[in-house]
């Protein structure tokens, strides 16, 4: 299969159509689209550290969720991180596809994957544009211990928990950066929202909001939806070797 047919398959699968309109994402890099894919690595971002990895180790493509060109690049050399990282890929004739937030909102992508982590039945989205997803736990949960379940699930190093004093049974979640979105998960009648980054102030009033909070790390509540790519990449064409690359460079200490 080549760079050009998998994109394809996977932009079908992902439609650029549910992207947010200040989102960059897609077919990022391209040597050269008619070239054989046979190697695949999957990860979360593109830093110069996985290029390096899969320079080294051989790959074809590399299938990202964020996206390795996010803001203009107004000059192609070796001073800028996003410009040398493309020259690279180039020269080793590696291809980029990045799924951002179109794969937040498809069905089976970041939300659906981190729902099921968590073990959240009759899942459905979460407000308007159906970003989120809000579900529910097989049975009432005391919080602490669900915030320690999330920990488990996700392989978090910590998560941050404020106590709207609420057991846990309906759970609405945005994987990534999901402060906006509490405000639909209470209208959405959640007693626990969870995402991977929430502000200070939201955090704060969680008990005047009389919902339960959960932060667990923005890399940790989008790492789920690698089995997705892996899952649809395998659809594709089952002769692909397909890996995972970590490209967490966040340590909490």
């Amino acid at each position: 299969m080549t760079v050009r047919e998998l994109y394809d398959f996977l932009d079908k699968a992902i439609p650029k159509s549910l992207s947010e309109e200040w989102d960059n994402d897609g077919l990022m890099c391209s040597p050269d689209s008619s070239e054989d894919v046979k190697r695949v690595l999957l990860t979360l971002d593109v830093t110069e550290e996985i290029v390096d990895y899969a320079i080294e180790r051989s790959y074809d493509l590399i299938i990202s969720h964020h996206p390795l060109i996010f803001r203009p690049v107004s000059k192609i050399n070796e001073n800028n991180n996003v410009s040398r990282k493309i020259i690279k890929l180039i020269n080793n004739d590696i291809s980029v596809f990045s799924f951002h937030t179109r794969a937040d909102k498809v069905r089976g992508g970041v939300n659906d994957c981190l729902a099921k982590a968590l073990g959240l039945q009759n899942v459905s989205p979460l407000g308007i544009d159906g970003l989120g997803r809000i579900g529910e736990l097989p049975s009432e949960t005391e919080f602490d211990v669900f915030c320690d379940n999330v920990k488990l699930s996700l392989g978090s190093d910590c998560v941050a928990s404020s106590d709207g004093y609420n057991t846990v049974k309906r759970v609405a979640l945005v994987g990534g950066d999901g402060k906006d979105y509490v405000k639909e998960a209470i209208a959405c009648g959640a007693d626990t929202y969870v995402s991977g980054r929430l502000s200070y102030n939201v955090m704060e009033e969680a008990a005047e909001l009389g919902i339960n909070l959960v932060e667990a790390g923005h890399y940790y509540t989008e790492l789920p939806v690698l089995s997705f790519f892996a899952e649809l990449v395998s659809t594709a064409d089952l002769s692909l070797a397909v890996d995972y690359a970590d490209s967490n460079m966040i340590k909490r200490i």
